[in-house]
């Protein structure tokens, strides 16, 4: 299926590495728990993160290790509800949160974030998260509606390391595909 914002997506490949910053963590230590809101976590290679129900599910070999949003897609669809405030991530039940990437389709991407004293952790973008209907029940009435295109990203990790709110993050512009690759 399309994304209906196609048109308008940016096509990384013709472009310069980007560099955007990650503003937020989450874990959700259990399905349907609160999730825990945190400054660091710890990337492991090929689970997702420690302390969060999704790390080491499918033995490694998941394409959900993780799950990120941008925080302008939080903005916009907090404005198609009516809101004058961003959501809060955590009703999204996420990982993380980016501000900075482009509108653009990152399945395939490599998105590397600094890690102090290390090497970078390295995620690479599986597909789309799609909003589910529980986003009616956490964001509220029309939620699954309002974040239909904007409800994130799916990775794996490739790289461990320790995440941290504040680090840099930097999407390769030369991998994965652009919207209209995705429609062929």
């Amino acid at each position: 299926m399309s994304d209906p914002r196609s048109a308008e997506r940016h096509d990384r490949r013709t472009s310069d590495p980007i560099t955007a910053r990650l503003e937020w963590i989450g874990l959700r230590p259990e399905r349907r728990a609160t999730v825990v809101v945190v400054d660091a976590a710890e990337a492991v290679v090929g689970q997702g993160l420690d302390g969060d129900r999704f790390v080491g599910r499918d033995g490694g070999a998941g394409t959900r290790q993780v799950t990120f949003v941008r925080r302008e897609d939080l903005a916009t669809a907090a404005a198609r509800l009516g809101r004058d405030d961003a959501l809060d991530p955590a009703d999204l039940r996420r990982n993380f949160v980016l501000r900075g990437l482009p509108d653009a389709d990152l399945r395939g991407a490599t998105l590397r974030v600094a890690v102090d004293g290390g090497d970078d952790v390295v995620l690479e973008v599986t597909g789309g998260c799609p909003p589910c209907e529980r986003m009616d029940e956490t964001v509220g009435p029309g939620g699954r509606d309002a974040l239909d295109g904007l409800a994130g990203w799916t990775a794996r990790v490739v790289h461990g390391g320790r995440l941290r709110v504040g680090a840099a993050a930097t999407l390769d512009a030369a991998t994965g595909s652009t919207s209209s690759d995705a429609d062929d």
